[in-house]
């Protein structure tokens, strides 16, 4: 019999505090690099623009269709890191933010990049891996002091949005400096080689002990040896599913909070898109302010952002999550609407688009 049909223990193996912190290191890389050619896009949407010679409508609606894309790979990456595991799910998105990044330095119209941006949705899941990975990891682990204080552990590792936004700005300030305002096409191109690097490096990650049950399990039912199956989910406490996914969310007691959510992050998504991703959009085009400044305020912005994350993990361990998210939501609104609708002197606009930045997506940091 084959050893990996076996397990060596009756229960899921124990995770070790070391093995926890280094996987929450490297899913904080994964995740800024991911993060990081997601908004290379967004901040560098107005060179793009000229490039092209697109008028500020047409470029607006290039990037439609590129979230619209990325939409669809992004409901992808679930089932991709169902079937594969968690690890090779970390492998494949981030190695698709380098090939998103490399490919959209080759692009010669909306057409092209629209097609090749969409595969930017790779890197965009890798969000959902890192919830999916570390959450199980969390849940094994033998550092009581992780365990214990997950959401503020968690929104260490999901500080790598606004670290992502604030090298994606910081990188476009050095590039156009050196290169010039049409050198959008060697940031892109550059951004491919630490993408790379933080691929190669995920190999080194363990797969989750409850994937590796799941797997057990369907080889030993695949060899007509159910009853071991069936000792193992027992002491593993594994749910062998039985349906689809997407069918078994929609039904039952999870049809509500299937909808909620989905309404909530949809709601949520239309402000982080235009306020984070098409940050340098707004804040040029809305509030006229110069190119120069408006890196400025984006890296600044995105410092104060950095805190917002690890506050809102220490709010959702003490307070809870549902609370922290709808009260961060919630202000987040007001911020962003005083930022568009009020003056556009400079100090203002930090103030209430880094107030905006710091309170944008409490539910990734909260988990």
């Amino acid at each position: 019999m084959s050893n990996s049909l076996n397990p060596r223990s009756p229960g899921l193996r124990r995770v070790t505090g070391k093995e926890t912190r280094r996987a929450s290191g490297i899913a904080f890389f994964a995740w800024t690099i991911a993060v990081y050619d997601f908004i290379l896009f967004g901040t560098l949407l107005p060179r793009i623009e000229e490039s092209f010679g697109w008028s500020t409508s047409h470029a607006l609606l290039v990037s439609t269709l590129v979230s619209v894309g990325t939409a669809i790979v992004v409901l992808l990456v679930g089932p991709l890191v169902d079937k594969l595991g968690r690890r090779k799910g970390m492998i494949i998105s981030v190695g698709g933010t380098a090939a998103s990044s490399a490919a959209t330095a080759a692009t010669f119209g909306a057409a092209s990049l629209i097609g090749v941006r969409s595969i930017s949705g790779l890197g965009l899941g890798e969000q959902s891996v890192n919830a999916t990975y570390l959450n199980e990891l969390y849940e094994l682990t033998e550092d009581e002091k992780i365990k214990k204080r997950r959401g503020f552990v968690y929104s260490m590792v999901q500080t790598g949005w606004p670290i992502g936004a604030l090298l994606a700005a910081g990188f476009v300030s050095v590039v156009t400096a050196i290169f010039g305002a049409d050198s959008w096409r060697i940031a892109f191109l550059l951004a491919t080689i630490p993408a790379t690097i933080v691929a190669l490096v995920c190999r080194k990650l363990k797969e989750s002990p409850q994937f590796e049950a799941q797997q057990t399990i369907k080889k030993l039912r695949a060899a007509g040896r159910n009853e071991e199956a069936d000792a193992l989910a027992a002491a593993t406490a594994t749910v062998e599913q039985t349906a689809a996914p997407f069918k078994r969310i929609f039904v039952g007691k999870h049809r509500r909070n299937t909808i909620i959510l989905s309404l909530a992050w949809l709601f949520n998504w239309f402000g982080l898109q235009t306020f984070s991703v098409l940050g340098t959009t707004v804040l040029e085009k809305g509030k006229g302010i110069d190119a120069s400044s408006t890196l400025i305020l984006v890296v600044l912005s995105n410092l104060v952002a950095v805190a917002g994350y690890v506050t809102h993990g220490w709010a959702g361990d003490r307070f809870g999550r549902r609370n922290t998210i709808a009260v961060g939501w919630f202000l987040a609104a007001v911020f962003f609407a005083a930022m568009l609708l009020g003056p556009s002197n400079q100090v203002y606009v930090l103030v209430t688009y880094m107030m905006g930045l710091f309170l944008p997506d409490p539910d990734t940091a909260v988990q």
